[in-house]
């Protein structure tokens, strides 16, 4: 199965030259670059923190991908997957479990990195230019275990992605057909360099109204402005947004709140499940993107909020929130 995936992903993209990967030693496919960073893509599992604040989204045992992006260990992962994590192992095609510490999490893109704590014996993947990926371009979507766990897809579709969990992510990256294993793993194109990590299984990658299954990858572009703040320890510019501690779904043309987090600041403030959004700040609300837009704009964390929702209860309430940094409220572990 690992030279059928590969062979038939050299096949969508043979028009693309390859002589310099070609001359080098043949592997599974006969292109150096692309095994290479097949074998960079390595196996993430982590035990979560019993007190931490995901378990009930996420999970308290999670297993995943991530890709070894530097010469030191560093492996870049999609960041549910450590996200208040206890202790989290790392495991090469191959190779034995190694241990690995946090090392980042970023909630306006969704990265993880963490560091494995002794070398892993692989080479680094290369970055690629997410940017310049077109319509319709193949790309092999790769999982840990090597050629076994990848695939061909194409890119069906590049544009804004809102989440449920106050989350917006600019130019992220849809692919079809859907690969199951998603969570952390890799995009790479024909020269074997990394173009995203994978994030969700949609169903609608071509198109939002349309029935498309396929998968959401983060653009591994926008990791490039904040990597070096992320491996200082420091927030990158503008991630000191207002968190309010909701979950939302869109339904015929009406912002739903379908969670509300329990002791988070809008439940404090009295927003239950089931409200519907009206108004931030007293400007209408059009989507859930126009929501979440709205709302970072009122201010940094800590700002108060003014939030209009319909309830079935009372009527129309007119609430304010006591907004706060996200990173305040979840559970990192000491020492991560």
């Amino acid at each position: 199965m690992m030279r059928v995936f590969h062979l038939l992903f050299l096949l969508m993209v043979a028009t693309v030259p390859m002589a310099s990967a070609q001359s080098q030693s043949p592997g599974p496919t006969g292109n150096a670059a692309i095994d290479q960073a097949v074998k960079a893509v390595v196996r993430v599992e982590a035990k979560i923190a019993p007190n931490a604040r995901t378990i009930p989204g996420l999970g308290a045992k999670r297993d995943g991908h991530g890709v070894v992006i530097d010469d030191n260990g560093l492996i870049l992962t999609i960041g549910y997957l450590i996200l208040e994590a206890d202790t989290i192992t790392v495991t090469s095609a191959g190779g034995k479990p190694i241990p690995a510490g946090h090392v980042a999490y970023d909630h306006n893109t969704g990265f993880g990195l963490i560091r494995a704590i002794k070398p892993i014996g692989v080479k680094p993947i290369k970055l690629g230019n997410s940017d310049g990926a077109k319509m319709e371009q193949v790309l092999l979507v790769v999982g840990h275990g090597g050629g076994f766990n990848a695939t061909p897809a194409r890119l069906v579709s590049r544009r804004d992605f809102a989440g449920y969990w106050e989350y917006l992510l600019e130019k992220a990256l849809f692919t079809s057909p859907p690969f199951d294993s998603f969570g952390g793993a890799s995009l790479i194109d024909e020269t074997g360099r990394l173009m995203g990590i994978g994030s969700l299984i949609v169903p609608n990658a071509a198109d939002p109204d349309s029935l498309s299954p396929g998968n959401m990858f983060v653009p591994i572009n926008a990791l490039k402005p904040i990597l070096a703040d992320l491996l200082s320890g420091q927030l990158p510019p503008g991630r000191n947004r207002p968190w309010i501690g909701i979950h939302t779904q869109q339904l015929q043309g009406r912002l739903f709140i379908s969670r509300v987090s329990k002791n988070g600041p809008a439940a404090k403030a009295g927003v239950s499940d089931g409200d519907i959004i009206i108004s931030v700040g007293g400007a209408p609300i059009k989507d859930q993107m126009d929501f979440y837009r709205k709302l970072w704009q009122t201010g940094p964390a800590g700002i108060d909020i003014p939030l209009a929702v319909l309830t079935h209860q009372s009527g129309v309430k007119n609430l304010t929130i006591k907004s706060i940094n996200r990173y305040q409220w979840l559970k990192f572990p000491k020492g991560n």
